[in-house]
């Protein structure tokens, strides 16, 4: 499954990028001249000025970066990128710096970036690597404790990054309006049970993952009314779960809905498709089963966030 990889980024070398250890605090921005940002470490990097060209090593950041206005000169699996998230369209002129979870740093290099955005989650090598050569801004990427205020904080430290701090609060007073839209057009459906999930096949077995409580769409879909049903075990960061089918039994409620996403492989309707214990399941029974556009990326910044509520509400409304 495509999901996103963290680090933790170690103190040695910063330095060499103009990196120094302070409190964490909120970005700082001179207009055409110096900046300064305090990314997720708490580290604060400073630049010459806001950056132009930008290297990416995560689709949700690159997405935030291309939907501020700011084309990256290159991004980590840019065909992934292209099959996973459509909503913000990269040019062709993006280069492909290797794999999210092993981006080649001389491809890195080689286009002379001013800054590389990444998220925590990677190889904790990388970012002293990286950062011989040019500034590292880390983000979050992912919190299921607080995944809304968390895209928030991301994208506010990429615009600063950038110097696209205006164009970010648009983007998210647009988010806002758009859920708020969403759950007025869906005031009828309000508590209504969703299952979020993806799925694959290993071998003759689908694998299932719900995306429970705390996972970013999880939040979109509650944030206009609906209520998640899955109360399995997920993970801290990213509010993900893994099930079978048998596990899905749980879910008696007649008006459960299945939302599921698959820009690739579709194991609901080819794994599952002659599966008795799915075709018995309350919302495959009561055709309440939605499938998510492909290119829809349930990791994304405020467009996917957009791109999901419509989709929920023009399935429900």
């Amino acid at each position: 499954m495509r999901i996103p990889v963290l680090i933790a980024a170690t103190a040695m070398l910063l330095s060499a990028c103009g990196t120094t250890e302070t409190p964490a605090t909120q970005p700082t921005e001179n207009a055409g001249g110096p900046v300064k940002v305090t990314d997720v470490r708490g580290k604060t990097v400073e630049l010459k000025s806001a950056a132009k060209r930008v290297v990416v090593l995560e689709w949700g950041e690159a997405e935030m970066v291309a939907s501020l206005g700011v084309m990256p000169v290159g991004v980590a699996d840019t065909a992934g990128y292209k099959t996973w998230d459509s909503v913000v369209p990269l040019d062709a002129s993006v280069k492909d710096v290797g794999k999210r979870n092993e981006p080649s740093v001389d491809a890195i290099v080689a286009l002379n970036p001013d800054v590389v955005v990444m998220p925590e989650e990677r190889d904790s090598t990388l970012v002293p690597q990286l950062e011989k050569y040019v500034p590292v801004i880390v983000t979050k990427s992912s919190d299921a404790s607080r995944n809304f205020a968390r895209l928030r904080d991301d994208l506010k430290i990429i615009a600063q990054t950038v110097g696209k701090t205006a164009e970010a609060d648009k983007l998210l007073s647009e988010m806002d309006a758009k859920l708020a839209a969403s759950k007025t057009a869906l005031a009828a459906k309000a508590g209504t049970p969703f299952l979020m999930a993806d799925g694959w096949l290993e071998g003759s077995t689908v694998s299932i993952r719900p995306f429970g409580k705390g996972s970013l769409v999880s939040d979109i879909a509650e944030q206009i009314g609906l209520r998640n049903a899955w109360t399995g075990q997920v993970d801290a960061q990213w509010g993900l779960g893994q099930t079978d089918v048998e596990g899905l039994t749980a879910l008696t409620d007649p008006n459960t809905i299945l939302l599921y996403s698959a820009s690739e492989e579709d194991v609901f309707t080819t794994g599952l498709a002659q599966n008795p214990v799915y075709q018995r399941l309350p919302f495959v029974v009561s055709k309440k089963v939605y499938k998510l556009q492909p290119g829809t990326w349930t990791f994304g910044g405020p467009k996917s966030v957009e791109h999901i509520a419509e989709q929920i509400t023009k399935a429900l409304a």
